[in-house]
């Protein structure tokens, strides 16, 4: 039996379409410069200060006022032929010629002087002297906001006397895995599959960008199936399901989803594998990305919809198609995108024979995943193709 009228399902690219533009206005937040790596920059960085602030020494070597040779002296004298021993990033002041590198230098009765080594004329002025703002000056953007961040960046900020950075956070989910036909051990017995969720989406959805800060098992029932969303989204801002999309009385979510007043985004996609992947938005505000209980189907749902959507919640850009020429012909399904796992073979893209929405054999070798239209695509012809998150 089923429950509920059947709605059109969305075209592929639609789909995925939808999965980034909802998810507008991302979050923003300070975070600690050791934290904000490989997060998005909201908010573009100012140095504080010039950088460098004072004037320093580039080298180990010799401080130098006028022509050579020089006598040596203790501390700064600024009187003509003087010098002085400074180490790099030693503060100098700005009127010396500059800095004779110790490699240059030697002494001679008693006496600084340069060596073979040096340039005639050396140290010319200014040499080997860090001049105040050569970097930056104060109140000079030097990290522009929507970069990923990266440890040159927080080097960078640091530089600039900043403490913390604004970022969009990496939005945080919950993961519920459905099914009272699985079992998390060991080999199943007839009537029972074994869980491939549980110890793998956690690390999928970590590698597309989102925080997991939970995961719990849900029996087949209406109830539990409510209570345990409503628990998610209230600590999670998505909430992933595996399994129960389908429209048999043993499947609940969509009746769940009526239940919490959801809005639904996406009922069904135009899609083999994972046509029954389902994106809708809580009251609150909070995501629920409904994935197939089919293992490659939820992979290719989840590439299809949750993707794009922890993406524009991050303040990342939607990860785009690249093209591969196909390396044989692959016919089409009428009215439905296919994701098909493909190794590369001679440079061109060829699809796995392990292809069924239960397997995950192909996928576990694909170099990625073709996208065929409906029409289908031949041999040599250029298709789009989803990288994978790992």
């Amino acid at each position: 039996m089923t429950r509920g009228a059947q709605v059109p399902a969305i075209e592929w690219h639609e789909a995925r379409r939808r999965a980034g533009a909802v998810a507008s206005g991302a979050m923003i937040g300070e975070v600690a410069l050791a934290d904000a790596i490989g997060l998005v920059l909201a908010r573009e960085v100012v140095a504080r200060q010039p950088i460098p602030h004072f004037v320093s020494s580039a080298m180990d070597g010799w401080a130098v006022v006028g022509d050579g040779p020089w006598s040596v002296g203790e501390g700064e004298v600024l009187t003509a032929g003087s010098a002085w021993a400074v180490v790099t990033g030693q503060r100098l002041p700005a009127d010396i010629r500059g800095v004779l590198r110790s490699e240059h230098a030697v002494m001679i009765g008693g006496l600084l002087q340069t060596n073979h080594l040096a340039a005639p004329g050396e140290p010319s002025s200014g040499k080997h002297m860090r001049a105040v703002g050569t970097e930056a000056s104060q109140g000079e953007i030097v990290v522009t906001a929507g970069c990923v961040i990266n440890p040159a960046h927080i080097a960078l900020a640091a530089a600039c006397g900043l403490d913390e950075v604004t970022v969009h956070p990496r939005p945080t989910a919950s993961i519920l895995l459905t099914g009272d036909e699985v079992t998390a051990t060991g080999v199943p017995q007839p009537g029972e599959v074994r869980d491939s969720f549980g110890p793998q989406l956690p690390t999928v959805m970590r590698m597309l960008g989102a925080t997991v800060v939970s995961t719990a098992r849900v029996p087949d029932e209406l109830d539990a199936t409510v209570q345990a969303i409503t628990t998610s989204a209230a600590h999670a801002r998505i909430v992933i399901t595996t399994g129960g999309t389908g429209r048999s009385d043993s499947d609940q979510l969509r009746a769940a989803l009526e239940v919490l007043d959801a809005t639904m985004i996406i009922s069904a996609i135009a899609l083999r594998p994972g046509a029954p992947t389902m994106l809708a938005q809580l009251p609150g505000g909070q995501f629920v990305v409904c994935l197939p209980g089919n293992p490659l189907a939820a992979i290719m749902g989840l590439l299809t919809v949750g993707a794009p959507l922890v993406a524009a919640l991050g303040g990342r850009d939607v990860t785009p198609t690249y093209l591969v020429d196909l390396a044989g012909d692959v016919p089409g399904i009428p009215s439905a995108t296919q994701l098909l796992p493909y190794t590369t073979v001679s440079g061109r893209a060829s699809p796995t024979a392990w292809r069924g929405s239960a397997m995950m054999r192909g996928l576990a070798a694909a170099d990625g995943v073709v996208v065929i239209p409906p029409g289908g695509a031949t041999t040599a012809s250029a298709v789009e193709a989803l990288p994978l998150p790992w």
